[in-house]
């Protein structure tokens, strides 16, 4: 599994600046950083070559006439500053280097996508590593933060860890579970529609405003409900579905799909982030086995909003058979399906089990409970509560109606990246929020890779190797040897090969790039 996080980007000098440009500047300032730069000074080529983002996993592609410019992710970016000029907005210094993508040494990507910098993370396997290398992406733009305001010329840029500006304008926080590809994925879409819809009670962000604009009064649960208008579809930027059908697996096509989750908001919280990405990656394991509850709502769509504006969870809403459930009754449905799916398959034995397995549940269990006793009881676990608890409080003490112009400032404060302005920060400073990794992991992840898939090759590649790295992707890495006229291409196609246990040793020998990929060619020969 892994996180996508776009940032909020903001300058608040006053300027109309380009909102590209400054997302390329946040790239070139993270470069600056750090020490792993890759050939080119900093920049790796982004390796497209098997990227196929118009593939539909119901069986067809979108022909590329008819596709909208921004599913064309398979493109390389190759902006000019002319061509970013002509966007629009300011750009400070149009000599100043356009940098638009980074691989890192801990196997994530830093890159510029549309206009907004995204921190994709490594590949890991379980919810914890999840919620660690997410956290390493706010760290990662933090420092790039730091740099800009401290280089003189640039102006300062924020960044925010959320997914809408409140003026009609939503950028995506996307998930991605690897699956095998014998699942149909009429079974997916069965399976996991219900739980999406419903799932924003546990991992929503909390938003002030309602309807795609912010303009609607009150308080909702998801940053992102408003923003969907289908239950299936390709797109992610327009007619935005509950189930994206996008059929890119970046790994063994006729063995894996690689399900891409665009529904999710963007979290601080660790708990929200944790509930997100462990009970979405159990109930797909329900799926791939036929254990997942059979349900269907009338209408997924404006059930989804419904829910995320009913923040005191009171209301019912209507299944195709004819019975009316809450979004709770639906959750603990999975809950009640997943904890027997894991009792007969012994994922959550306490002393033989996976070893997450049972903690997850347990919390799953924890949060259900007492959403349906005392919601507000859970303002330091889930992050629309503690938003929604500290709403609550500014609203009391300068008697605020939810309109009030001040509560929205307070909302993009809230997910501001910076801990000596953000909200969420302040909270988790105090100890009112719960952890689940600690800040220590975080930083450690910042700079190394999982050390169980291949996410260590790829990060240890840029560590060791950085400067002959020209290109690479999720299944690939290229180098350029001096004494070579041909680059040398290496896949890595099976996301749980190119571990720490199958590749350390070559690393840690380290007697140059030549040895080190004629030994690591022969071995996979």
């Amino acid at each position: 599994m892994g996180a996508e996080t776009e940032y909020g980007i903001h300058a608040p000098s006053g300027g109309t600046f380009n909102a590209t440009w400054l997302s390329t500047q946040v790239v070139h300032a993270y470069s600056q950083s750090t020490k792993q730069r890759a050939a080119a000074g900093g920049e790796t080529r982004w390796d497209y070559t098997d990227e196929d983002p118009l593939a539909d996993a119901r069986g067809w592609s979108v022909p590329r006439a008819s596709a909208h410019p921004s599913q064309l992710t398979d493109v390389e970016p190759e902006l000019t500053a002319a061509q970013i000029a002509l966007e629009g907005g300011e750009c400070a210094d149009i000599t100043a280097p356009l940098m638009m993508n980074m691989v890192l040494g801990n196997g994530a990507r830093l890159y510029v996508d549309h206009a907004h910098p995204e921190y994709s993370s490594p590949e890991v396997t379980n919810p914890l590593d999840a919620v660690r290398w997410d956290g390493a992406g706010d760290l990662v733009a933090l420092a790039a933060v730091r740099r800009i305001a401290a280089t003189p010329g640039l102006p300062e840029i924020n960044l925010y860890k959320n997914n809408t500006d409140n003026k009609a304008v939503s950028y995506g926080s996307h998930e991605n579970y690897l699956m095998p590809r014998s699942v149909p994925f009429s079974s997916i879409v069965q399976g996991l529609t219900p739980f999406f819809v419903t799932r924003a009670i546990m991992c929503g962000a909390g938003r002030v405003g309602i309807g795609q604009d912010g303009s609607g009064v009150g308080f909702q649960i998801s940053q992102r409900a408003d923003f969907f208008e289908a239950e299936v579809g390709l797109e992610t930027t327009i007619r935005r579905p509950i189930i994206n059908t996008r059929d890119e697996p970046h790994a063994v096509a006729t063995k894996y799909r690689r399900l891409h989750v665009i529904i999710g908001d963007a979290n601080l919280s660790q708990i929200a982030n944790y509930l997100k990405f462990g009970t979405s990656a159990l109930v797909l394991d329900m799926i791939e086995h036929g254990n997942a509850p059979e349900l269907e709502f009338s209408d997924s769509v404006s059930t989804l909003q419904d829910i995320s504006h009913d923040w005191e969870l009171k209301q019912t809403h209507q299944l195709t058979d004819g019975r009316r459930v809450s979004a709770l009754d639906v959750q603990w449905m999975y809950l009640n399906a997943a904890r027997k799916h894991a009792e007969a398959n012994g994922s959550s034995h306490p002393a033989t089990g996976d070893g997450h397995t049972a903690a997850l549940l347990a919390k799953w269990e924890e949060v259900l409970t007492a959403l349906g006793s005392d919601p507000m009881s859970l303002a330091n676990q889930l992050e629309w509560v503690a938003k929604l608890n500290l709403m609550q409080q500014y609203k009391a003490r300068d008697d605020m109606a939810w309109n009030d112009p001040r509560l929205g400032l307070i909302d993009l404060q809230w997910s501001d990246i910076r801990p000596e302005k953000g909200l969420y920060y302040k909270l988790l400073q105090l100890g009112r929020m719960q952890r689940v990794v600690t800040d220590e992991s975080i930083r450690a992840a910042v700079q190394q890779p999982p050390t169980d898939t291949r996410a260590y090759f790829r990060g240890r590649c840029i560590q060791e190797f950085g400067s002959h790295v020209v290109g690479a992707s999720w299944d690939s890495v290229i180098f350029e040897l001096p004494e070579m006229r041909r680059l040398q291409r290496v896949s890595t196609k099976e996301p749980l090969r190119g571990t720490a246990e199958l590749t350390a040793s070559l690393f840690d020998q380290n007697n140059g790039l030549a040895d080190f990929l004629g030994q690591l060619l022969s071995d996979t020969h």
